[in-house]
């Protein structure tokens, strides 16, 4: 039996589109539904319901897809243990928010390379809805976000949560320490309308009753930086991102009676039977992000049964 006609029916039955799978194994549409006509008449079944446009599996498709994830984490571990060639670069679509981006994600990918991992990167970096949206096409393996993706066969675990501050000019905030209403005297940014970011900071002013000046809204971590160094105001953003802008740019965290809530992230990635290596790449990220704040992740298993708030 063919495995690769057999890795093409797994994709097309996880994705549950013949169009996304053959993005994801970078091949035609006419390659994949070649393949699958092939392992169809190997197998002298149809896995695959043509009758309409909607995708469907046969009762046998349901049946065969359990034995082509066996199948295909079986030839993985032989190649493993049996293997003598070098092992061949892993591409890892990886999609990111911009406060991981600034936060941790750059210098653990630079651990990575480091210490030898063989990865061919691609990089997307994206507001939350899109990132899962793209995740749920089969567009991206692995994706850290504030929500964690609501699917079958994808995999989610909570990173530690990063920490939110109020950031001002180093030059032009001063005192050690300002009350809610005194920052929000200030022009205040935060990420774009509907963010969680933006959602907390309109809560945090609700509940205490202070009437911001403006709040703008920003989607790029270092445009907020830029216009806070020209003056132009306060911004909340991750504080591991300030830490490391503020080495270039003058930039300061300014303390205040009332504290923004943390940011939620979550490590998303879909099961590769194939390869082993997805797994510990997201295990990898996972201790480095945890390392940096001291706290531990949670492991688990999305369930498409309940949509959460963005």
């Amino acid at each position: 039996m063919n495995l690769r006609f057999v890795e093409a029916f797994y994709w097309v039955a996880t994705l549950r589109s013949i169009s996304r799978a053959a993005e994801k194994l970078y091949l035609t549409q006419s390659a994949m539904s070649a393949r699958i006509a092939a392992l169809e008449d190997e197998l002298g079944v149809l896995l695959l319901d043509r009758r309409d446009r909607s995708f469907r599996l046969t009762t046998a498709g349901s049946r065969f897809l359990k034995h082509s994830q066996k199948l295909l984490e079986l030839q993985r571990e032989a190649k493993a243990e049996l293997g003598s060639e070098p092992a061949a670069a892993t591409r890892l679509r990886i999609g990111a928010i911009e406060s991981v981006l600034h936060s941790w994600l750059i210098p653990w990918l630079e651990t990575l390379q480091s210490s030898g991992s063989r990865l061919e990167l691609e990089l997307t970096v994206e507001t939350t809805p899109v990132l899962l949206d793209q995740m749920r096409r089969g567009a991206l393996d692995v994706v850290f976000a504030t929500l964690p993706i609501e699917a079958d066969s994808i995999r989610s675990r909570s990173l530690p949560a990063m920490p939110m501050q109020f950031v001002g000019h180093a030059k032009n905030h001063t005192k050690r320490s300002y009350s809610l209403a005194e920052i929000a005297a200030f022009d205040l940014m935060t990420f774009q309308r509907g963010s969680q970011p933006y959602a907390m900071l309109l809560e945090v002013l609700a509940k205490q009753q202070a009437q911001p000046r403006k709040v703008h809204a920003v989607s790029s971590i270092s445009a907020m930086a830029q216009l806070v160094t020209s003056g132009f105001g306060i911004a909340a953003l991750p504080e591991a991102a300030v830490r490391r802008l503020s080495l270039s740019q003058p930039l300061r965290i300014l303390k205040c009676n009332v504290a923004l809530a943390d940011l939620p992230i979550y490590a998303s990635y879909r099961h590769d039977p194939s390869a082993g290596d997805i797994e510990q790449i997201v295990r990898a990220a996972s201790e480095y992000a945890q390392s940096l704040s001291g706290s531990k992740p949670v492991a688990r298993k999305s369930i498409a049964s309940k949509k959460s708030m963005r």
